[in-house]
């Protein structure tokens, strides 16, 4: 895990891409923030680049490839798992089933997104500060 990588946002609603970046502006991390609005670029990126994000906030329901399937397709794929990318799935609502095909897709978080700001800023707070504390198979000390 790269932990001064940048931090990957899988969202296709504009509105909530202009409140995260927002959050991320207040919380003062320094990774860069890189949106995508469907998971297929999301994917064409994560393979291509040599960029190595320290994590991944995916949406569940995106158009053209949905978020169990990218977190398939990233799991299925040894060099990106290899670089130890927690991936977290970051939704508007969760239906059990969600919760159940993301699990077993070993997904490393689900959440639903807060409506409050404050809410929203104190739980990405906690996400991030989590995973800068945590130690992954890739770590050299």
């Amino acid at each position: 895990m790269n932990k001064s990588g940048p931090i990957i946002i899988i969202e296709d609603d504009v509105e909530d891409q202009e409140i995260l970046t927002e959050v991320f502006k207040e919380l003062h991390y320094g990774n860069e923030i890189i949106f995508f609005g469907d998971g297929e670029w999301a994917l064409e990126f994560l393979i291509d680049t040599a960029i190595e994000p320290f994590i991944i906030f995916s949406d569940i329901n995106m158009p053209k490839l949905n978020g169990v399937e990218l977190r398939e397709k990233v799991h299925n794929n040894e060099d990106l798992r290899l670089k130890s990318i927690p991936y977290l799935f970051f939704t508007t609502s969760a239906e059990q089933r969600h919760v159940i095909d993301a699990y077993s897709k070993s997904i490393q978080g689900f959440f639903i997104k807060p409506g409050n700001f404050e809410h929203l800023k104190r739980t990405i707070k906690i996400i991030v500060e989590y995973w800068q504390e945590c130690v992954s198979p890739n770590y050299v000390k």
